[in-house]
């Protein structure tokens, strides 16, 4: 009989664990599902301008610590008056069902920074700041309720997470329209609504809920607190400048931000899983994946892209899982979990701000990925390896004394690999010293500030000095919010690169020379052919636009009587193109050329129909794709800008995207469009022209037909479109189905 007691108790405790997972699980699925669907949604609206999206990163930020912040406040409350509090707060954000964005428009001389976060709070902040709650409120009901240790409740949380950010790029908005997303979430919404009553009926209630509530430890101390804040912080930012560092400097991908995020969420999962032996494992791994990721921080070579990434994505992982393990160690009693997981949202915010903020202010490249290697080292404090170093480091005054001298060493083994001290430079020393402090890097685990500065001597001497260097030149590389650019010079050629992309070319030595349209923009190529042909076409008076600015080389085919304004969301790229110290094809060319400086999509629908006559797309950043600028919608705006028999030229050259489908499906609106795929031969090439793909699209089929007959020896094919691609809109787009196989140089 007693058995059957104690076996019916399991099942009933099984039965409320069961539901208190299932609720974190959907609370956090839907708080990572929300954040792109929003974003998708306000695109069109708010185009894709730097100020927009920091600003709605600052808002998902403090709504997400207002919710642990709620969580902690109804800590005070006896458990039922809780879920009575919190059940009132999801009825009351319900009243903003079904989710989308407010009504309204910005004003033109609206201050994104105020705002955006206006319009994001006003569409979503209730709903956010509630389902922001659940991770840390169930996992203190849990406790309440009798359910145990509720810390590893939050590897579900975090599970969860993983399946809404994944689940967003790769089944909802391929399957399904805006206002479809937005009925799923609000069926969501409910369901979790429906899971927390069934765990709040579980929560005790009278007397007894007030001896739950008696504190058993006392409260933890700043220091403490201090240290959870400081070990969410680090993989935190991490997360964020590894995403970066792979898109910008290894490998522009389509999709690639999916995978350091949903690495930095899964850490969680396993550093704070009842079973530690994974957690404890890839722990004693951290030094040794640190070292790897740190050989490549400086690497300015795409030739190994797939390994870099694959140490830059286990570092993170890896050293996640050691950072948050630290934390989940010194974790308090369940009494004060929500103090717990206030901090780390703290943390984790501090981390994000400056990423996301501070860092393109501060640097002029991305220097806070080797900051947070290097502070990732600081606090691994990993322990010695070999018995000997146990014993070596344990003599403090040695130690001390070894420290000093040490890390002086360190930096002056660094510079040998860079050429220091008049060495020749040579990629053989570089190597033969990174060797060399890799192996002292080994030696020194187990002592915390040595093992630090071998980490940051290995990723000077591996390219850092170089880097360096260039920033300590005078614009030789620039950051925005938009990503990092550096200039490349040589004798008789300036190259512009943002990552691992080409964004301009200039010949130099001549005028002449430097008055050439190089790159994707040659003569031969789809939009040199456009802008030679565009006084046949339109006569002398014609109108150009260019969406994308770059460095300028469009400028050059500018003929007298005609009128051109180029159209640049980055101020940055502006001051780079309009000073002749760096490129003159703007000040050589067209020196009072119009630049309008804000998103195209909404300053083309701002101005007056019949604006243009040629109009060129050419607004890809690397080799990622602004989706509005290829909706249905937008190729609305651009027609309407053009006269009757206007000219579009779209540059859909990409190393891992076949944009082609996107614009057949456009063009099947009422467009006649040609394609042109233009490879130079051995003259162009040393003459940096480049490989480019360019659709020439018209409402009028006469135009396309004279632009393909101003030059009969260049052919133009005609635009096929793939069977069932349904146009982007602003209301469903996916890149899914246009990824390339097999990459494209």
């Amino acid at each position: 009989m007693a058995s059957v007691s104690v076996t019916s108790v399991d099942t009933v405790q099984a039965g409320s664990k069961f539901r208190f997972v299932a609720t974190i699980c959907a609370g956090s699925f839907l708080l990572f599902l929300v954040q792109p669907m929003i974003a998708r949604m306000a695109l069109p609206r708010l185009g894709g301008a730097p100020a927009v999206w920091n600003s709605a990163m600052l808002v998902y930020q403090a709504l997400l610590l207002g919710g642990y912040a709620y969580a902690h406040w109804l800590g005070r409350f006896a458990p039922r008056k809780q879920a009575v509090i919190h059940i009132a707060a999801f009825l009351v954000a319900a009243l903003m069902l079904p989710i989308g964005l407010a009504a309204g428009n910005p004003p033109a001389d609206a201050n994104p920074f105020l705002w955006v976060p206006m319009l994001l709070l006003g569409s979503i902040g209730p709903l956010f700041f509630v389902v922001a709650a659940q991770a840390p409120l169930m996992q203190r009901w849990f406790t309440l309720s009798g359910g145990g240790d509720p810390y590893p409740l939050y590897a579900a949380s975090n599970l969860g997470s993983f399946g809404g950010l994944i689940a967003y790029p790769l089944i909802v908005e391929p399957l399904l329209a805006v206002a479809q997303q937005s009925a799923l979430w609000t069926c969501g919404y409910v369901a979790l609504m429906i899971l927390v009553a069934l765990c709040a009926v579980v929560l005790p209630k009278g007397e007894v809920a007030a001896v739950a509530q008696a504190p058993a430890s006392p409260l933890p101390d700043r220091k403490r607190v201090a240290y959870w804040i400081i070990l969410a912080a680090v993989p935190s930012g991490l997360m964020l400048s590894t995403s970066l560092h792979l898109t910008t400097d290894i490998v522009a991908m389509p999709l690639l931000w999916v995978v350091p995020l949903g690495l930095y969420l899964l850490s969680f999962s396993v550093a704070f899983a009842a079973n530690r032996r994974l957690a404890d494992v890839l722990t004693r791994l951290a030094p040794f994946a640190l070292l790897f990721a740190a050989c490549g921080v400086f690497a300015d070579t795409t030739s190994w892209p797939v390994a870099f990434a694959f140490a830059s994505l286990a570092n993170l992982f890896i050293v996640s899982v050691a950072l948050h393990s630290a934390m989940f160690a010194r974790r308090p009693e369940p009494e004060h979990l929500t103090r717990f997981y206030l901090a780390m949202s703290v943390g984790g915010v501090i981390g994000g701000l400056f990423c996301a903020l501070a860092a393109p202010l501060i640097f002029d490249w991305t220097y806070e990925h080797p900051i947070l290697l290097a502070a990732s080292a600081l606090l691994l404090a990993p322990p010695a390896i070999f018995e000997w170093a146990k014993r070596f480091w344990a003599a403090d005054s040695r130690a001390a004394r070894i420290i000093r001298f040490g890390l002086i060493a360190l930096f002056f083994i660094s510079m040998i690999g860079q050429g220091g001290f008049g060495l020749p430079v040579s990629r053989t020393a570089a190597m033969v010293t990174s060797f060399v402090l890799i192996g002292l890097a080994v030696a020194s685990l187990g002592n915390r500030w040595l093992y630090t500065g071998a980490v940051v001597a290995l990723m000077l001497c591996l390219g850092g000095w170089n880097k360096l260097s260039l920033s300590a030149e005078p614009g030789q590389m620039t950051r925005s919010f938009f990503g990092v650019y550096s200039l490349r010079n040589s004798k008789d050629v300036r190259t512009l690169v943002h990552g691992t992309t080409v964004h301009g070319i200039q010949n130099r030595g001549t005028v002449a020379r430097e008055m050439m349209p190089t790159s994707y923009y040659a003569p031969d190529s789809g939009v040199g052919l456009a802008m030679r042909a565009a006084p046949v076409l339109f006569g002398e008076k014609a109108r150009i636009g260019v969406v994308g600015l770059g460095s300028g080389t469009l400028a050059c085919y500018a003929k007298p009587g005609q009128t051109w304004r180029f159209y640049e969301i980055d101020p940055v790229i502006v001051t780079l193109a309009r000073d002749p110290s760096r490129f003159t094809f703007l000040s050589r060319c067209l020196p009072e050329g119009d630049v309008a400086v804000g998103d195209a999509r909404i300053m083309l629908a701002g101005e007056p129909a019949n604006s243009a006559d040629v109009l060129a797309v050419d607004a890809f950043s690397s080799d990622s794709v602004p989706m509005h600028l290829l909706t249905t919608e937008a190729f609305a705006t651009y027609r309407k800008h053009l006269s009757a028999s206007g000219l579009l030229m779209v540059h859909i050259s990409n190393r891992y995207l076949d944009l082609s489908p996107v614009i057949a499906a456009a063009a099947a609106n009422g467009w006649s469009a040609r394609i042109r795929n233009y490879v130079p031969d051995r003259a162009g090439e040393k003459l940096r022209y480049s490989a480019s793909i360019w659709v020439a699209m018209s409402p009028d089929p006469a135009t396309i037909e004279r632009l393909i007959a101003y030059d009969r020896a260049q052919s133009w094919e005609p635009l096929k479109p793939r069977p069932g691609f349904s146009p982007w809109g602003d209301d469903h787009a996916s890149i899914l189905s246009i990824i390339k196989i097999k990459q494209q140089d």
